[in-house]
């Protein structure tokens, strides 16, 4: 690649990160209102799906005179860049998965707690972060840091693989360097278990699998698959340790700068797409494991007994982590859970 070519695509990139600063409510001189919306998900995953369904939805309810321009795939930069951005005003909306949130209130580590949530109680999760004790607690949150949440969308329960050391019981995966975020939860679920957290960015994890930088990580099966994981992984178990959602954010001034019809457009198609969201998830994830074994990559599902073990060898991590989150949100989640 020539270097005049090196150049004009960075400036490119510069002048797509930097054109919205300072962004109040423009409108260019057709009277339409863009709304880039920008998250770091491989296309075909299921939080993708979501997004562009949202997308459809708010410019045919608006008779195309809202627009939502999608940058998937980190094009504008990681979870905690791109929020970082809606935060200060330079970019309208970003979705950022739920433990990368904590890097902007730890009170959003309560979702990473391991098995604080259970997957048969997952319609009462929705109905909480929809419309009862939870989502108006994060409408607060965000408030306070200039952010609106527009939907928690599913993103699903995350399994441990490797890519060379069988795994399966809890002590076989003691001492595997395990790539994780940058969650302090994260990383204590891994010390419990006995594995060595490295924290790496999404965009550079595929790398470090490939090149031994780490063994193995914890993700949806079906992320990985969209992801092109799948392509190094060999190992993999439905550990389940911890239920995670992409959650999507607009400037909270922009916001109360839109048209009341453009808001009610907004949370309606945010609505419609959540439910389309939420059904096909659990069809991806099983047509990803599907793949995994088709490729050969061999699947342990535990035991009752096995996955017993799990929860008993995570469970110190809630209390080290209960003077950073309100015993508050710990009871909604208790009542969920009943």
């Amino acid at each position: 690649m020539s270097e005049w070519l090196k150049t004009g695509i960075l400036i490119s990139c510069m002048v797509v990160l930097l054109s919205g600063c300072n962004i109040g409510l423009k409108k260019k001189d057709d009277g339409i209102i863009r709304i880039r919306l920008a998250h770091p998900m491989a296309p075909g995953n299921n939080v993708t799906l979501g997004y562009e369904k949202f997308k459809e939805l708010v410019e045919k309810k608006s008779n195309g005179k809202v627009q939502v321009q999608v940058y998937g795939s980190c094009m504008l930069g990681s979870d905690r860049v791109a929020m970082e951005s809606v935060q200060r005003g330079s970019l309208e909306m970003a979705s950022s998965s739920s433990p990368n949130m904590a890097n902007f209130s730890p009170k959003f580590m309560i979702f990473d707690l391991p098995y604080i949530t259970d997957i048969t109680h997952q319609q009462k999760i929705y109905t909480s972060l929809d419309e009862g004790r939870l989502r108006d607690y994060f409408d607060n949150l965000a408030e306070s840091i200039n952010l609106k949440p527009v939907m928690f969308s599913e993103y699903g329960y995350r399994n441990f693989v490797t890519t060379g050391a069988p795994i399966s019981t809890v002590d076989t995966l003691k001492k595997l360097k395990v790539r994780v975020t940058a969650s302090p939860v994260e990383i204590e679920v891994a010390k419990a278990l006995g594995m060595s957290p490295t924290p790496i960015a999404w965009g550079e994890t595929y790398t470090a699998m490939q090149q031994g930088t780490v063994d193995g990580e914890g993700n949806t099966f079906s992320l990985l698959c969209d992801a092109k994981h799948d392509e190094v992984i060999r190992y993999a178990v439905d550990s389940r340790h911890n239920y995670s959602m992409h959650v999507l954010m607009i400037n909270k001034e922009f916001w109360d700068e839109l048209p009341k019809e453009v808001q009610n457009i907004i949370n309606v198609s945010a609505k419609e797409a959540l439910q389309y969201q939420r059904s096909i998830t659990a069809d991806l994830e099983k047509k990803a494991e599907g793949k995994f074994l088709a490729q050969g990559i061999e699947v342990h599902k535990l035991t009752p007994a096995e996955l017993d073990e799990y929860k008993m060898r995570t469970r110190p991590v809630w209390d080290l982590f209960r003077d950073r989150i309100p015993a508050e949100l710990f009871e909604m989640l208790r009542e969920i859970q009943q």
